[in-house]
Formats: structure tokens, sequence, C-alpha cells
């Protein structure tokens, strides 16, 4: 828990947590990548080269509402 405030309810103490990927080939979090989504050859999300940042949640414990942030860390 922590002092940030929900923007839907406006409860303070949200609890702090990740999104998880579990698809072929991840790492285990979801990254967000920057820049308008382009397809490759084969329908996959092109992303070579592109700055990654992992992505932190914060839920609130009233309402549920998920809070999104990314790091600075890749």
């Amino acid at each position: 828990m922590n002092n940030c405030t929900c923007t839907q309810c406006g409860t303070v103490g949200l609890s702090e947590g990740f999104i998880e990927d579990a698809g072929e080939h991840s790492r285990g979090y979801a990254r967000w990548i920057e820049g308008a989504m382009d397809r490759g050859f084969f329908g996959g999300a092109k992303r070579l080269g592109r700055p990654r940042r992992q992505i932190v949640a914060f839920r609130c414990p009233k309402c549920g509402h998920l809070e999104l942030f990314v790091t600075d860390e890749a």
C-alpha cells in the first residue's frame, strides 16, 4: 500500500502489482512499447529497436480500478 489516490473513487492507498504476460516466449511481465503498433509479415507486432518499458500496476482495494504506469527500466 502507498499514498496514491484512486482516480475513480478517491480511495488513498493502492496496492502495487504487475500485469503478467504468460504468452509464448514471454518474460513473465507485460511491457509498454513506444509508438503505434505495426504488424509484421506474419501478423505479429514489429518491435525491433523500439524502446520498451516495464508496466507497474496499482489496484484500488475499494473499487478494483487499476492505475497503470511505465518505469524507466526496460
